[in-house]
């Protein structure tokens, strides 16, 4: 079958490009096609099943500091679609968004189904045909189409989209054409931790510092202690921009918490002596101090050596040393990763020196374009992977039919 438009994947950049496109030229043919027997599967499950459409950042150049990769190649591009674009794009289809304390983008029914619903609708609407079921075997360049061979039959096309995210059929594909692509490697995870410190403190959160010690790792704010060690957004922040470095570590390493966040040990250390001289007579173990939850704080107590009876008054030089340390120098050592609940974000991908970001073409073949996490661009937790896909897929599809 012939088409104007094909797109390979079913995911956020697919159904994005298909819709701008079909919207921009309603006599455009287009097919996506999906390997599996689902679309949007990532779209469901993203944000807690709430689906984080986007973050709350409205300066281009800010935006695009949140991409460990695609940082620099993302500027313009944020300058054409970005994070009112994407809210004004859904608001004018029925789906109202809200801005949550922390930035994300939510739909306010709290449901990622709304924004498939979106999708699949618009999608019907613009008679772009969704073909599930079709894994794509090989595509080719041959009399200035691209022929496009599946496991349900054979298609031509005039243009080609690629949004499959980290495929490697795809990639070996891209390859077979010339394209350079760089090794994927998980983006976004926890830390698989066992330490005594932590290990009765599932649940509790706080603020602070990390840093990957020997590196230049660092990163800060909520960490979630787990049964498993440690996540939240500091955590997650670390393991987006240390990717390649904490892959190639085989994710064993140590890490340095600051639960006291901005300050220095010694600083630490001269509150602490303050704590001593103004609260001689109450146990330090009992009340938290620094806005601690309380479980971290007597958990920080005891490691350092300072028992439960201890009162502030009999705290010697070596215990109020120690507290200071284990307040903002604390050692934990990393053994392994975990996949940050469903959501698998890669690092890797298609060399971005290949595409031409003012319209998402490849600059080794005419007519090929793509979107989303097939290119090697990833971000920080929060809604900013969806906005690289949005603003691709809707560059790429202004680009298709001018």
């Amino acid at each position: 079958m012939n088409y104007d438009l094909i797109i390979v994947g079913g995911g956020a950049a697919g159904f994005f490009t298909a819709i701008n496109a079909a919207e921009n030229n309603p006599d455009l043919k287009i097919a996506i096609l999906e390997r599996g027997k689902e679309v949007l599967s990532k779209v469901r499950v993203s944000g807690g099943g709430r689906c984080n459409v986007a973050h709350a950042e409205f300066i281009p150049n800010e935006l695009s500091k949140n991409y460990p990769r695609g940082e620099k190649e993302l500027k313009g591009p944020f300058h054409t679609f970005m994070t009112g674009d994407t809210m004004d794009w859904f608001d004018r289809r029925g789906v109202a968004l809200k801005i949550e304390d922390d930035g994300r983008i939510f739909p306010i029914s709290d449901s990622s189904e709304t924004i498939i619903n979106c999708f699949l609708s618009e999608a019907r609407r613009l008679n772009v045909e969704v073909l599930k079921n079709h894994a794509v075997k090989s595509f080719q360049e041959k009399n200035e189409k691209w022929e496009v061979v599946t496991s349900q039959g054979d298609f031509t096309t005039s243009k080609l989209m690629i949004a499959t995210g980290s495929n490697p059929k795809i990639w070996k594909l891209l390859q077979e054409l010339g394209h350079d692509t760089i090794d994927a490697v998980p983006s976004l995870f926890t830390f698989n931790i066992k330490d005594a410190r932590i290990k009765d403190l599932p649940g509790v959160v706080t603020q602070a510092s990390v840093s990957v010690r020997n590196s230049k790792l660092a990163s800060e704010g909520p960490l979630l202690i787990t049964h498993w060690g440690m996540s939240g957004p500091a955590i997650l922040k670390l393991s987006a921009w240390g990717a390649i470095e904490l892959n190639a570590l085989d994710y064993n390493f140590e890490i340095m918490v600051n639960w006291f966040q901005h300050y220095s040990t010694q600083e630490a250390m001269e509150e602490v002596k303050g704590l001593k001289n103004n609260n001689p007579k109450q146990h330090v173990f009992k009340y938290a101090q620094f806005e601690l939850p309380k479980r971290l704080w007597q958990s920080l107590v005891l490691a350092s050596g300072i028992q439960k009876e201890t009162r502030w008054a009999d705290l010697n030089k070596s215990q109020i040393d120690e507290l200071s340390k284990q307040l903002t120098q604390g050692v934990f050592q990393v053994k392994g990763k975990s996949t940050f609940k469903e959501e698998f974000v890669t690092a890797g991908g298609i060399n971005l020196k290949e595409v031409n970001f003012k319209t998402y073409e490849s600059k080794k073949h005419k007519n090929l374009y793509f979107a989303g996490e097939v290119l090697n661009i990833d971000a920080i937790t929060g809604g900013f992977n969806f906005q690289n896909a949005w603003t691709g897929a809707f560059i790429a599809a202004q680009a298709i039919t001018s």
